[in-house]
């Protein structure tokens, strides 16, 4: 039987989202790899219940995790029945819907119909009577916001979620999401945005948006799909995800430009007592302007080398201006 450790508090800094009363670990565990039938069901649990001992209180799903579809929030579910059920009350748990789930008309973006339906799915699927936050994951072209945070709203109604949230929504979108969510009674939690260093685009009046919305946010993909991990500092290793097919990293994008920058990027983790994938997670949260990050582990090995990110998040301005160069050269690349 699993005993959480009684100092799981002690070391992870918390962060206030927005303006509401839930803090946040500054790490947060995304369950977007490595949680399916194709991995060890022992290595999925030591990795949860390492996040959870180490101070990493949230959780961070979709409905279409996995893979297939579904299946990272069964191991969620399993995991929950097995080891967390007393500590149900000291977790964070997150959900998304939005992209394909289903055939059919009703089986992914922003109606009403899919929203509520994959929310009672992905509950089944987790064993819960409630999630923490549940998000929109992307916006529908074609679907009224109105009804897509109008069926958030419900799902708070409901008492099946405590908070909502959206992820990928433009600056302009986040505010009227903001808006008509707040006409409503159910404040706009958090946003979760895409953002590395590598991709700065909620830079580009996102992060203004979400302050002066007093919205938390939390990043996805800050170590960009691996690049920022220090695999790729000697070209394309055998097994990554760049040697693959997957979707998310092509071959194409780690030319000979991009490793010399990235080896740059790794010199100057290297002066602050870091590894590039540490600086990378910490310049996320430099400053205090993202609440969490973001982070995904196949190994307890690999979290614990994430969260010992915290221990430093602090940058020079020389530091900052550097990075800012090599990201620019990488860029033109």
């Amino acid at each position: 039987m699993y005993t959480a450790h009684t100092d799981r508090y002690a070391d992870m800094p918390y962060r206030r989202t927005g303006r509401s009363g839930l803090k946040l670990p500054a790490l947060s565990l995304g369950l977007w790899h490595n949680f399916g039938p194709d991995r060890p069901v022992e290595t999925q649990r030591a990795i949860l219940r390492r996040a959870f001992d180490l101070g990493v209180s949230h959780f961070d799903l979709a409905n279409n995790y996995g893979p297939p579809p579904g299946a990272a929030e069964s191991a969620l579910g399993e995991a929950l029945k097995a080891d967390f059920g007393p500590y149900r009350d000291e977790l964070v748990i997150s959900t998304k819907a939005g992209y394909l789930m289903w055939p059919g008309p009703y089986g992914e973006w922003g109606s009403r119909k899919y929203l509520l339906s994959s929310l009672d799915q992905s509950l089944g699927r987790m064993g819960l009577d409630y999630v923490d936050i549940f998000y929109s994951h992307r916006p529908d072209p074609e679907t009224p916001l109105e009804e897509t945070m109008g069926a958030l709203h419900s799902a708070v109604q409901q008492g099946k979620a405590l908070y909502v949230g959206v992820s990928n929504y433009s600056p302009e979108q986040t505010r009227e999401a903001a808006r008509i969510l707040g006409e409503l009674g159910t404040p706009l939690l958090i946003h979760q945005p895409r953002y590395s260093m590598l991709d700065r685009r909620p830079e580009e009046g996102l992060l203004d948006a979400l302050d002066e919305l007093k919205v938390g946010s939390i990043a996805y993909s800050p170590l960009e799909q691996g690049l920022l991990t220090g695999r790729y500092l000697d070209g394309i290793p055998e097994g990554s995800r760049a040697a693959s097919d997957s979707p998310f990293l092509s071959a194409d994008t780690v030319t000979e430009d991009l490793v010399g920058n990235l080896r740059s990027l790794a010199d100057i983790a290297k002066s602050r007592g870091q590894s590039l994938a540490q600086m990378a997670l910490a310049w996320v949260l430099r400053g205090g302007r993202v609440t969490s990050a973001l982070i995904g582990a196949s190994s307890p090995q690999q979290l614990e080398d994430s969260v010992a990110a915290t221990g430093n998040l602090d940058f020079s301005e020389d530091e900052l201006t550097r990075i800012d160069g090599i990201v620019r050269q990488a860029s033109k690349a």
